[in-house]
């Protein structure tokens, strides 16, 4: 679901999601893909691919146009926190997901003893990602994924990225991991459960119920426990937590609400945030950064080192908080509060126009699209600031009509 992921579109979804550059959306094609893919089957041979997988996934080998218009045009992580929250949070994940948890408690177990990662955690991407493996209803895509990753790898957009995931998709071919009718999944190449990328296949999975193969699409331990794996890989630190929701003071200097600054939980304690339910924070050395993920007015959450291992799953802040704020649901955590006052922003067309000014202004934002990563995030704060506005990254209507008078 990552692409990504969903999700969606992942992991890699997390390197899928990532905005392009307005060149290499803009970039076009122009080598003959026959010519293309001759000299790609001889730079696999030569990395010792056999020539039986190659020929294995020949016919899979193909571009696909309609891969491409998709890459182009992905807009499903423009969408605000709360609004996407609220779509992809629905009662019936909220409710399957503990289910789950307490059906494959065993596993869940062996695995948090031996990578150190929760179940809440680990069944967060499980129901975001696949629908909880979901196959009948498409939750692990439905389209042969060799064709896809074949094209991206084709693509002036991130060749070298796709180039090195096509060649892990021969290699899971070669090993017999996987047939290519077997490489079933989203329109980025992601496959399984949890829509890992064949390099994250590759690397991460792992053989957990005993049965000799590496299997993420049917086996739920084998799934389960390459995600574990996975995540203890990008750094989870085990025994910590990852995001909580808190209540901040509306006098707070709000430029210290970044994903760059850390703070000790003591010192934000000293500030005057507090738990959700004004209860003190700890008052220890943990770090932790203030995520508004729609400005001063919304939701508020302390972010814990672990929280860049959902940024590293998928770059979308977006994704990221609801997956995680979704995992502190499933650990126990209630619903959060949508925020203290009115949370207007900006529509898709306002935050380009936004990062158009932005940018002749000498700021990095990325390529104008209309949707607010984190480039833009930066740069709205660093204007904010310049302008004597409340910095905490929230680009509102206000903001904008003081950037286009100041023209």
């Amino acid at each position: 679901m990552r692409s990504t992921i969903l999700l969606l579109a992942t992991a890699l979804a997390s390197l899928i999601a990532a905005p392009a550059s307005a060149a290499t959306t803009s970039c076009r094609n122009t080598g003959d893909f026959a010519t293309w893919l001759d000299a790609f089957k001889r730079e696999a041979a030569a990395q010792g691919v056999s020539q039986r997988a190659i020929a294995a996934a020949g016919p899979h080998l193909r571009y696909d146009q309609a891969i491409i218009n998709r890459d182009r045009g992905q807009r499903f992580f423009g969408q605000d926190f709360v609004t996407f929250s609220g779509k992809m949070l629905m009662p019936y994940r909220l409710q399957k997901g503990p289910q789950l948890m307490k059906q494959h408690a065993d596993v869940f177990a062996r695995i948090e003893r031996q990578y150190g990662v929760p179940a809440a955690v680990i069944t967060g991407f499980w129901g975001l990602e696949s629908d909880f493996g979901a196959a009948g209803g498409g939750g692990m895509g439905k389209l042969s994924v060799i064709p896809s990753i074949t094209t991206l790898a084709y693509d002036c957009r991130r060749p070298e990225m796709f180039r090195k995931e096509l060649h892990a998709a021969l290699q899971l071919i070669d090993r017999g991991v996987l047939t290519p009718d077997d490489m079933v999944g989203s329109w980025a190449g992601e496959l399984g459960q949890f829509q890992f990328l064949p390099t994250l296949y590759l690397k991460y999975g792992v053989d957990f119920d005993g049965n000799g193969k590496v299997d993420l699409m049917r086996s739920v331990p084998d799934a389960l426990a390459s995600t574990g794996a996975y995540l203890q890989g990008l750094g989870w630190r085990r025994g910590e937590p990852w995001l909580q929701e808190v209540r901040v003071p509306q006098n707070l200097a709000w430029d210290q609400s970044d994903l760059t600054i850390k703070h000790p939980r003591s010192q934000w304690r000293g500030w005057g945030v507090t738990l959700a339910n004004g209860q003190p924070l700890p008052n220890d050395a943990l770090p932790a950064s203030l995520l508004l993920p729609m400005g001063r007015h919304g939701p508020a959450f302390l972010a814990y080192p672990n929280f860049s291992i959902y940024t590293e799953w998928n770059n979308s802040l977006t994704y990221a908080t609801t997956a995680a704020f979704y995992a502190t649901r499933l650990a126990g955590a209630p619903a959060f509060n949508k925020g203290n006052g009115p949370v207007a922003g900006l529509d898709h067309n306002g935050v380009r126009e936004l990062q158009e000014i932005l940018t002749r202004r000498g700021e990095d934002v990325g390529n104008p699209d209309g949707v607010l990563g984190q480039k833009t995030r930066i740069a709205v704060k660093k204007a904010q600031m310049r302008l004597g506005l409340p910095a905490d990254s929230w680009p509102t209507a206000e903001l904008l009509e003081r950037l286009r008078a100041a023209r």
